[in-house]
């Protein structure tokens, strides 16, 4: 009597099939997806609502500031009008070019000494207590710089030129350039500089011609944050500045304010023409931006 065996080939075990995001992941999700829209709209409604208001007239910016009703041109008629805006970008620019440029330079090679050089005395006290010295600039209210700063301008016949702004731009700036400079040269790759080196390469070229290339990102970081913060700035222009004809545009959105009265419809149509500007550099130059603020988190 013979027995038949039938015997089946055994099929692998399918893997456990992925669920659906649970409840839990989900509901996470949900929720940064609903705060990051949240400060997207925080951000973004002030600058709306300026460009709003800028085709507003007063009466209606005054009563009904969320009207759509009865919109108008003449604010910006009236700040072109107004406003001399070739000199006031003309003398921001160079404000900017000037006092970016050669802050970038002394806190690039600030940055340098402190996380490169060996100091005399052989310690790290003496870097340490430095770079403390400069970052505490950060702490510094800009209000209380503007005494001193306009009794020194008096002093050295500088009150009313260009270099009455470029030298404060240049000392408020510092700081900052150097707490980001720093954070990226102690996280620079030892082996580039240890090769050049044994190339032969000196302090100087090393530091310009090895190093600075590298470090385009944090750079151009620097240079759009600094070019964007004289573009706004204000209490130093209306303090160090009498001419017209070295108005900024800072100051040309403060033409409207008058003792008694305000032209809000105008002033919003020039604070318009003033962000216009920086908005489109900041979308031109952000991937930089995000590359030099992230650049050393990884190495």
């Amino acid at each position: 009597m013979s027995t038949h065996t039938d015997v089946r080939p055994q099929t692998a075990a399918a893997p456990p099939r992925e669920d659906a995001p649970q409840g839990p992941r989900r509901r996470g999700r949900i929720i940064v997806s609903a705060a990051a829209y949240l400060i997207t709209f925080v951000i973004l409604f002030p600058l709306l609502w300026i460009v709003l208001l800028s085709f507003q007239t007063n009466d209606n910016i005054l009563n009904h500031p969320f009207s759509l009703s009865d919109l108008t041109t003449a604010n910006y008629a009236q700040a072109l009008e107004t406003l001399n805006l070739l000199v006031m970008y003309k003398n921001t620019l160079i404000l900017a070019v000037v006092s970016v440029t050669v802050g970038l330079v002394i806190s690039y090679m600030a940055a340098f000494a402190l996380t490169r050089m060996a100091f005399r005395s052989g310690r790290r006290r003496t870097q340490n207590t430095l770079r403390f010295y400069f970052l505490a600039g950060l702490a510094i209210p800009v209000y209380i710089l503007l005494f001193p700063v306009y009794r020194l301008d008096i002093t050295f016949g500088l009150f009313g030129t260009y270099f009455a702004l470029i030298l404060p731009y240049i000392a408020v700036t510092i700081p900052f350039n150097i707490l980001l400079l720093t954070g990226f040269l102690r996280d620079f790759p030892e082996e580039i500089e240890q090769a050049a080196v044994m190339d032969g390469v000196g302090l100087w070229r090393m530091a310009w011609k090895v190093v600075f290339p590298l470090m385009r990102p944090v750079i151009a970081t620097l240079a759009i944050l600094n070019v964007i913060y004289v573009w706004n700035e204000f209490p130093f222009a209306v303090t160090l500045i009498n001419d017209p004809n070295m108005t900024t545009v800072s100051l040309g959105v403060s033409q409207f304010q008058g003792v008694y009265s305000v032209n809000y419809g105008a002033m919003m149509a020039s604070a318009t023409l003033v962000l216009l500007p920086q908005l489109a550099i900041y979308a031109a130059f952000q991937k930089q931006v995000i590359a030099g603020m992230t650049a050393g988190a990884v190495r």
